[in-house]
């Protein structure tokens, strides 16, 4: 490792443009694009901002760690499907519970009560074709000025990433699933 002097001045000009929502990809094959919207979430949940989580691959029923913790601190979290499409018994199920789900995410987005609202594994139902791209972008678009949205998950259209203001592409540089650790709980649920 190479040591460095930290810096002395400040390395870039402070922005001074107008203070409103943005739009943040977290993408990728990396692990940490839903704990790293999870900690948006907290951090502005922890400065009183509303916020509200859909998750579109996850039950209703879900308890992973996320779930209980936003619960005691009193961050709506809903899931929207019905887990895993190779564990689904009816992929159309899958598909309709994606649908209706996006119902529930574009009235919070566009309905401005939320200061930010996480679509997390959105870009899933996208892929599959289970939601209409241009509905999203449209709805991004649209939505009230003063509202963030964070869209996680794996190979996000080149559409929503060239609307986005910030994108965050997460690398595996490795993952202990490759030397056979199983997942583990807290750390992957």
């Amino acid at each position: 490792m190479q040591i460095e002097t930290p810096p002395a001045e400040r390395r870039s000009e402070k922005p001074d443009g107008e203070r409103r929502g943005i739009v943040l990809v977290n993408t990728g094959n990396g692990k940490g694009k839903s704990t790293a919207a999870f900690g948006l979430a907290l951090r502005a949940h922890g400065r009183g901002k509303p916020v509200k989580i859909f998750q579109f691959m996850k039950v209703p029923t879900a308890r992973f760690g996320e779930h209980r913790m936003f619960e005691q601190l009193g961050i709506p979290i809903e899931g929207l499907g019905d887990g895993f499409t190779w564990k689904s018994r009816d992929i159309d199920q899958s598909a309709e519970l994606a649908r209706a789900g996006w119902e529930r995410a574009r009235a919070a987005v566009l309905g401005g009560e939320f200061f930010l609202v996480v679509l997390d594994e959105i870009t899933y139902p996208l892929i599959y074709g289970w939601l209409p791209l241009e509905e999203v972008l449209q709805v991004l678009r649209d939505r009230p000025r003063h509202v963030h949205v964070v869209l996680t998950g794996r190979r996000c259209p080149p559409e929503v990433i060239e609307l986005a203001d910030t994108v965050t592409e997460m690398g595996m540089v490795k993952h202990a699933f490759q030397a056979g650790v199983p997942a583990q709980r807290g750390i992957e649920d």
